[in-house]
């Protein structure tokens, strides 16, 4: 038995050895295949020497040059902005979320909502334009999201330091993202302060002595549109009252298209503290359609005027109801009495500051009041009989640049009388 199977065993062996014969038979043909041939022998004895390429030589040949010869190698040149070493030697590290990581959508779950923007002080910025101004204006990230890493290496890396980085998927951000077309990047930045900001030069130069005062703004859409228009106007300031939508809402961020990180904004502020915020000598200006109410009274028809707004007579109405409730001898100074003024009239000798109300409650009793404290006036712009109001950012913006407008004209003609003189 065991000779047998000494026998068996025996004749296995050459078997054995074909196989690993065929084997390395077959590794060295792959070997072959995979070289460049400089002599070709045929089956026939035919030999066909092979030339190297343009700017090649065999291996034994360049082996044998002189040093002289050969060519140093050029390092190869890679753009600094994809070096893997840069990011290495700052010591930058991100981390890729695995299927079940919460982090994004916890985040955006509370990010979104005003009391935690207040409370924590946090915002979220979307869009890798967005994020770039807020960087370079000043804004301290907090935490990225992105899709792709170059997204990521497009930032400025003394920005990123101590930045938590978290590379997601992308349709996890197109599914938080308030973007129509999401941009692959997201980022929680500390609540900016106006005071800690650094504006555009070029915004700087253009600043005037305009201001604008939100009063009780609602829209996220109106008020984005009216801080873009601030700073094209060149506001040199933009202040909100309570009872305002955040200005750091997503849907105020992408109606302002960066407004935010152009012109100082301060939120959320009282009527009692607001004047500290204005220049000296600034006169408030209110933009108010009921300021003809009392001259249309002296006409039989309120619509010859063409500017009266009936939703706004109605709060105008509610005002003369609570004073004629008053008694005889009562003072009636809570009531302010502003001189009416065109819009296109001169109304910026003075620092001025605009007050735009919201299209449903309109402008408050506090605005009209500060207004008359420092010599103001209520501005209108005419509309065709029949129309209700102007929409609060078309008005904003009519009165801001004609404001400018107004401003220029002014400098052209002091610049020319020094001229003269």
């Amino acid at each position: 038995m065991a000779a047998r199977v000494n026998g068996l065993g025996w004749a296995t062996r050459p078997l054995l050895r074909v196989v690993q014969t065929w084997c390395l038979d077959g590794r060295r043909w792959v070997r072959a295949l995979r070289r460049n041939p400089v002599r070709v022998v045929f089956p026939s004895g035919q030999v066909v020497e092979r030339k190297p390429g343009p700017g090649k030589q065999p291996r034994r040949a360049a082996a044998e040059a002189s040093p002289s010869e050969q060519r140093p190698k050029q390092p190869l040149q890679v753009s600094p902005s994809q070096t893997p070493c840069t990011w290495e030697e700052s010591g930058l590290r991100y981390d890729k979320a695995l299927p079940g990581d919460r982090r994004l959508s916890s985040v955006m779950t509370i990010v979104k909502s005003r009391p935690f923007r207040e409370k924590q002080g946090k915002i979220l910025l979307e869009g890798r334009r967005l994020i770039a101004d807020a960087l370079k204006a000043g804004a301290v990230p907090k935490v990225f999201f992105f899709s792709r890493l170059e997204y990521i290496k497009e930032l400025p890396i003394d920005k990123l330091k101590g930045v938590s980085l978290i590379k997601v998927k992308f349709e996890d951000i197109k599914d938080w993202s308030d973007l129509v077309t999401p941009q692959g990047i997201m980022g929680i930045f500390a609540k900016p302060d106006h005071v800690k900001m650094t504006y555009p030069e070029t915004q700087l130069r253009h600043l005037l002595p305009l201001l604008l005062i939100c009063d009780n703004l609602r829209d996220p859409g109106n008020l984005g549109t009216i801080l873009r228009s601030a700073t094209g106007a060149g506001c040199s300031k933009v202040l909100l009252t309570k009872g305002c939508v955040d200005a750091w809402e997503p849907k105020v961020l992408r109606a302002a298209m960066g407004a935010h990180f152009q012109v100082p904004i301060v939120n959320n502020l009282d009527w009692e503290t607001l004047p500290n915020y204005l220049p000296t000598d600034t006169r408030v200006y209110v933009a108010d359609n009921c300021g003809l109410y009392a001259q249309a009274q002296r006409s039989d028809k309120a619509s010859d005027h063409g500017w009266v707004c009936e939703r706004r007579l109605s709060k105008l109405h509610k005002y003369e109801e609570e004073d004629d409730d008053l008694e005889p001898g009562a003072s009636r100074a809570w009531l302010p009495e502003l001189e009416v003024q065109s819009y296109d009239l001169d109304w910026t000798e003075a620092p001025a500051a605009v007050v735009i109300g919201g299209e449903t409650h309109g402008v408050s009793l506090e605005s009209l009041q500060l207004a008359e404290s420092t010599g103001g006036k209520r501005l209108l712009i005419p509309v065709v009989p029949g129309v209700d109001s102007l929409n609060s950012a078309m008005a904003a913006s009519i009165l801001l640049f004609e404001g400018k407008r107004q401003l220029r004209v002014r400098a052209e003609h002091s610049s020319r009388d020094r001229s003269y003189h």
